[in-house]
């Protein structure tokens, strides 16, 4: 089984004390290719230099909507230069995120997921998109930039909008949530999802799946993930894995 783990965070802290073993380890493991989306410019900066250090991974820059107070003409410029270099082949983790009470104010986010994805525009670049309890607003925000096309990350969307958004040219990430026990509604909306539009992450060192919830996650429980969504959807995991990777490769333009 061949796998792309196109959402995983080995800038991550987490990573600090192994990160050179884990991510050596994943070429063997069956994860042939792996996308690193920075949250701030520190983390974007060292997933462009993760990207260029590793043949199999890959990198995005961007600035997360936990992070985006303060965002302007000084950040986009670093996303800019950040984004030119070798082996960025996104903008991301952009969007928007309502839970926390703590997070910036929502017009503060909403600004500065429009600024970037006029960034990703401008460079034609793929964007990789946090929605979390924002589901209205960021449709309408994508919806003001209809020639970008992107993954939303860790989909929590209904049926509906994943058939809405697939129109528009959209892709959809799924993670661990799928292996837990509530995860009805995630699993109707894979089912929603052109075959064509699926991909697999990790979201890495975080959501670890069913069965090792508890544990720092890493791109090796793809295959727990592959597994859960090849059963709704009733295919062999070698074949849902094997169509993620490719839509994975076309929508990164890798080859």
């Amino acid at each position: 089984m061949e796998l792309f783990d196109t959402h995983a965070h080995y800038d991550d802290e987490a990573f600090d004390a192994d990160r050179d073993a884990v991510l050596s380890a994943l070429p063997e493991a069956g994860v042939s290719l792996v996308l690193d989306p920075g949250c701030d410019l520190p983390s974007s900066q060292r997933a462009a230099a993760l990207a260029e250090a590793y043949p199999h991974v890959y990198a995005a820059v961007g600035v997360h909507p936990e992070h985006c107070a303060g965002f302007g003409e000084a950040e986009l410029s670093a996303l800019r230069q950040l984004a030119a270099r070798p082996k960025v082949v996104a903008i991301g983790e952009i969007g928007l995120d309502y839970y926390w009470e703590q997070n910036p104010p929502r017009e503060v986010q909403r600004q500065a997921f429009r600024a970037q994805l006029a960034l990703a525009r401008e460079l034609d670049l793929p964007v990789i998109v946090h929605d979390r309890e924002a589901h209205g607003d960021t449709l309408d925000i994508l919806r003001e930039f209809p020639d970008v096309r992107g993954v939303l990350h860790c989909f929590s969307g209904s049926p509906e909008m994943a058939r809405a958004l697939a129109q528009a040219g959209w892709y959809f990430g799924f993670d661990g949530p799928v292996t837990y026990k509530n995860a009805r509604k995630s699993l109707e909306a894979a089912a929603a999802v052109p075959r064509d539009r699926l991909l697999l992450e990790t979201d890495s060192p975080y959501l670890s799946p069913v069965p090792l919830r508890g544990r720092r996650n890493d791109s090796r429980s793809l295959p727990y993930i592959a597994q859960r969504l090849a059963e709704v959807l009733e295919l062999e995991p070698e074949a849902l894995a094997r169509l993620c990777l490719e839509n994975g490769k076309r929508l990164f333009g890798l080859k």
